[in-house]
């Protein structure tokens, strides 16, 4: 009997009842980085709106290192952003010992508009 391609690239079968089923594996990542907030927010976005491209990763065995530094990107950039905004608007330390309600109110609305920037930006592209 002539080997099919999948026997001749170095494929093996496995016999189940009256069907061959070829044996499949996928490739082992090189280390398993853990994935924060916004690369399980990528991830989700990939999977429900990308679905080519996460079906890429995750076949060639790349999908955890690209949400990791996905989200190694979106934490450097939500922190350098919100100093920066921080800074620009004059919410200093100063006003956290004076004013503890209206800091907090102040960076709780700086927070949520860089993270509005780094979804755009980053996570949901």
């Amino acid at each position: 009997m002539a080997k099919t391609i999948f026997e001749e690239m170095g494929g093996t079968y496995v016999r189940q009842g009256d069907y061959f089923i070829p044996c499949l594996t996928l490739p082992a990542e090189k280390e398993n980085k853990p994935i924060g907030v916004w690369g399980q927010r990528h991830k989700r976005y990939l999977r429900e709106h990308k679905r080519a491209t996460y079906t890429t990763l995750f076949i060639s065995g790349k999908l955890n290192s690209y949400l990791a530094n996905i989200d190694e990107q979106a934490e450097e950039l939500f922190s350098r952003l919100v100093k920066q905004i921080a800074e620009r608007e004059g919410v200093t330390e100063q006003l956290k010992a004076e004013n503890q309600m209206k800091w907090i109110g102040l960076m709780n609305n700086i927070r949520s508009r860089v993270i509005e920037v780094v979804n755009a930006e980053l996570i949901y592209v």
